[in-house]
């Protein structure tokens, strides 16, 4: 954690808390304010990142913010762990590009379940976004979030309120929807006949119709006789769909017989 206060409004011994006042004094002459609304209201962040040269920057940010009362950095799991037991911030900010950043994510939900804990620098994929929810992340900023943005972010936080970009919850629903199709796709998927199980491979694969038909050396009508019948079994319309569904319900690694 820095040891340095990072404002010269500060006496007495070095903190690394942002200021010892109530409210943080401005950073730059001109800096703009952009949470008029959160006015009233106040809140005490913490930002998570082992690179200091970033972790500063997003502190001078909300460091000029009237709604901020307190911000501070660490760079570590027992640093963030130590400053939210001390001096009980209500929002974390982590960056994702932090080592063991999900691990940090799920040791100060446990430790500090009344904090909020806001990924930072998410990449919008599915895979990493359920791995965030899963760690009890209750915000998302993506890499291409503005500062205005962070702000935002942070101040609903503060209020109690999920944020969940828009890329961020079509990656939560389909996730979602995937699970929710798991038992259907399971059981349409145990109904399928040796050459329905690899035909469906092969459209996983990408392969056309047309394709399938010149690598099983079969007539391209059987192809979508077989493709028609699969489709009816698993209760989808098209053949992504199949594909999507069933390779949900197994995982990414292919079973055997696919």
């Amino acid at each position: 954690m820095s040891t340095r206060c990072h404002r010269t409004c500060a006496r007495g011994p070095p903190s690394y808390l942002l200021c010892t006042g109530r409210r943080p004094c401005r950073v730059r002459a001109g800096r703009r304010t952009v949470m008029n609304e959160s006015e009233g209201t106040s809140v005490r962040v913490l930002v998570v990142d082992d690179i200091r040269l970033f972790r500063d920057h997003v502190l001078d940010v909300l460091g000029a913010q009237p709604f901020v009362e307190r911000a501070a950095g660490a760079a570590d799991a027992d640093e963030a762990l130590r400053a939210v037991a001390d001096h009980g911030f209500a929002v974390v900010l982590v960056s994702l590009a932090t080592r063991d950043s999900l691990a940090i994510c799920r040791r100060l939900v446990a430790a500090a379940a009344d904090t909020r804990v806001i990924a930072l620098g998410v990449s919008g994929s599915d895979d990493e976004v359920v791995a965030c929810a899963e760690a009890g992340v209750t915000g998302y900023l993506l890499r291409d979030e503005t500062s205005d943005g962070l702000l935002r972010v942070v101040a609903a936080a503060g209020r109690g309120e999920v944020t969940c970009p828009p890329p961020v919850a079509a990656a939560l629903m389909r996730r979602m929807g995937q699970r929710g199709r798991g038992p259907v796709a399971a059981a349409g998927a145990s109904r399928l006949t040796t050459r329905e199980r690899e035909i469906l491979g092969l459209i996983d694969e990408g392969l056309s119709n047309k394709e399938i038909a010149r690598k099983l050396s079969i007539e391209i009508r059987t192809v979508k006789n077989h493709v028609h019948n699969l489709l009816e079994k698993l209760e989808v319309s098209r053949r992504g769909e199949a594909a999507a569904l069933v390779r949900g319900a197994r995982g990414p690694a292919r079973a055997p017989g696919w």
